[in-house]
């Protein structure tokens, strides 16, 4: 059974890396107004992704249409490393080729736990169904994912009214 826990590391991994990324260099350095719109894109995909494999099932077409979002969101994220080759200290650089490492890897363990959600006993090997457990983070995958989405929209597309600070 440890195993098929072992199918969350990734998306534990970039989650850490994600968040490290946000609140360490891109408000330490702010945003363009190309990154405002990229980044939130960006976790837009990997939502679509994860929303799939909620609201569909592991058939051939499903099966082909995943495929398609995770390589599709895959190439969205280096969209802006054009951009981040004239901000980004070697420090962010390092991060975010982790994060190129840990995206497609992330969303072939959505794909996996997405199969195993939908796996009756006898239908596949016997790990798939013992994985079923473990595929019950995917809501929570989600609603994380989806949560982090609304706050960069909010903070970085939004134009919140700002007040000087009080002495």
């Amino acid at each position: 059974m440890i195993g098929q826990w072992a199918l969350l590391a990734p998306l534990s991994a970039q989650a850490t890396a994600m968040a490290f990324d946000e609140f360490h260099f891109h408000r330490q350095r702010g945003l363009g107004s190309w990154e405002r719109i990229g980044h939130p894109f960006d976790t837009l995909t990997m939502l679509a992704c994860i929303a799939w494999a909620l609201f569909t099932r592991p058939d051939v077409r499903g099966v082909a249409c995943y495929v398609a979002f995770a390589l599709a969101s895959s190439l969205a994220i280096t969209k802006d490393e054009w951009v981040h080759a004239r901000h980004c200290s070697p420090a962010e650089h390092w991060l975010h080729s982790v994060l190129f490492l840990l995206h497609p890897i992330a969303l072939g363990s959505v794909g996996v736990l997405w199969v195993a959600r939908h796996a009756a006993v006898g239908d596949l090997p016997d790990w798939w169904a013992r994985a079923a457990p473990v595929a019950r983070w995917l809501p929570v995958a989600f609603a994380l994912t989806g949560a982090f989405w609304i706050y960069q929209v909010t903070y970085w597309m939004v134009r919140w009214p700002r007040f000087p600070p009080t002495r």
